[in-house]
């Protein structure tokens, strides 16, 4: 929002306090959202229904029952040797790329203690090579190629691969953090402000380095929180999206257009964050938080396994949008990415040419820490107005999904409902057929979810932001809300 000036952007006091409710906050989301990830792909399956029949029946509901319903196998089928060596792969191949593809250099922010570290970018050339070798696989194989069926049948084992990388991320960041020589490190590591507060569990999880870095043989350095922000998981979305399209038409033998679009939606929105990957660099994630067990789920497991809900669900019960209801979509589509991407266009270049004939004509307020106010413009209509075109096209991504929810049902015992003009068979067994039934509303729970937890986040993280901001600029913060008085959304928020 405003350019460095003569003192670091990212300075922040030593002093803060607890985020996320301290310790018990932590332990929940570090504990708690990986249960709610296999909640999502047990009790919105391919096996009874989204959500399972038994959900719908609370008085009637056993544990037995609920099993069969969502397919338990017991706690073996969480994992297999196939899904986890896949897993290690995909990484170890995003890494090769990182290390050996031409990439730009590039300078981040001053750091607290001074100096800046350099960050080398190609995750867009690197996810472009990928989606080619892929795009060629299904050239040849069609909705049968490899990668395609190995996602679909391992699905479960590779959330549960990438928990336990997240897990042994944050474990190994947290413990290489006290080789930090604190508070200035030649080799310009340093500790989050907020990340050392002495308790374990709240630091392992809040990230106790800022910018915690590895040398590994052949690959050289590799600066962790930027490689995992943009490459394994935001490239695994699209990736997981693909994979469900195959999946869709494998079923059906057709691929809809709701799909088509809720793919398309979220891989211009991935590729847009990969192919302007150097503006990460002036995030909150990167110039204040530290790397820890949030940051690594979150980049690792969250995006990717929670972000694809919409085209998973699509991919066992289809939804045909037509004309109107594409145009509707792409309508929420078009007005968030304009949003999103005119804001930090203009924040990115007055932080970078304050002279720039596109942005020099915008007013500021100069602060006590040296830095620049924009108080017209994108940023003179509210002081986080980004994060109203990241919700906006949130929605265009579980629109698609219309009052989603279905019940799998056998067409031998239920024939009156298989006649339903809305049932949709599956094409492996012209038996097995999913119609929405009482369930119709329902899925909803799982499908936008989405749109209600990114709105959680974003009033989560501008309540963050606005704590940093009145930390560093003090009175200048306060003279600043006077002139920009609306947190998200003009005139309402």
């Amino acid at each position: 929002m405003a350019p460095k000036g003569k003192k670091a952007e990212t300075a922040v006091e030593e002093a803060h306090g607890y985020e996320f409710f301290g310790p018990p906050g932590a332990f929940v989301i570090s504990f708690g959202l990986p249960l709610l990830c296999y909640a999502f792909v047990f009790l919105c399956n391919d096996v009874s229904g989204c959500p399972a029949p038994s959900l719908l029946h609370p008085s009637a509901l056993t544990l037995e029952q609920l099993k069969k319903e969502v397919g338990w196998t017991g706690f073996s089928g969480l994992i297999n040797t196939n899904a986890l060596l896949a897993t290690l792969g995909y990484y170890l191949l995003s890494l090769t790329l990182y290390s050996f593809l031409p990439a730009t250099e590039v300078e981040g922010t001053e750091l607290r203690t001074g100096g800046r570290l350099k960050y080398r970018f190609n995750s867009f050339s690197s996810a472009i090579f990928i989606l080619v070798i892929l795009g060629a696989g299904t050239v040849v194989e069609g909705a049968n190629f490899r990668v395609w069926t190995f996602i679909s049948e391992n699905f479960i084992g590779l959330l549960t691969s990438n928990i336990l990388i997240a897990y042994g991320l944050a474990t190994y960041v947290y413990i290489a953090s006290f080789s930090v020589k604190h508070p200035k490190d030649p080799s310009l590591r340093e500790l989050a402000a907020g990340g050392h507060s002495g308790n374990l569990l709240y630091d392992w999880f809040i990230g106790r380095e800022l910018n915690p870095r590895v040398t590994l043989p052949i690959f050289g350095e590799v600066d962790i929180k930027s490689w995992c922000e943009l490459r394994p998981g935001m490239l695994g979305w699209v990736i997981l999206d693909l994979a469900f399209i195959a999946q869709q038409y494998r079923n059906f033998g057709k691929v809809t257009d709701s799909i088509v679009l809720v793919t398309f939606s979220q891989a211009v929105y991935i590729l847009d964050a990969l192919y302007m990957e150097p503006a990460i660099l002036t995030t909150i994630d990167l110039i204040a938080d530290g790397f820890g067990m949030m940051l690594s789920f979150g980049d690792l497991v969250w995006v990717p396994f929670t972000y694809s809900l919409q085209a998973r669900y699509l991919s066992t019960y289809p939804v045909e949008l037509g004309i109107k209801g594409i145009a509707g979509v792409v309508a929420v589509q078009g007005l968030g990415y304009y949003i999103f991407r005119a804001v930090n266009n203009e924040k990115n270049r007055f932080r970078t040419n304050p002279n720039d004939p596109r942005v020099k004509h915008l007013k500021y307020i100069e602060t006590a820490a040296g830095s620049k106010l924009l108080v017209s413009g994108w940023w003179g209509t509210a002081r986080h107005i980004n994060y109203l075109g990241d919700w906006f096209m949130s929605w265009s991504y579980v629109l698609p999904t219309a009052l989603a929810g279905y019940v799998i049902k056998d067409a031998a015992k239920h024939p009156k409902e298989a006649l339903a003009p809305d049932a949709v068979f599956f094409q492996n067994t012209y038996q097995k057929f999913a119609v929405p039934g009482e369930a119709k509303g329902w899925g909803m729970i799982v499908t936008y979810f989405f749109m209600v937890y990114f709105a959680i986040l974003l009033l989560h993280r501008e309540r963050r932001d606005e704590e940093k901001c009145k930390r560093k600029y003090g009175k200048d913060w306060d003279r600043y809300v006077e002139l920009v008085p609306y947190r998200i959304i003009p005139y309402v928020y």
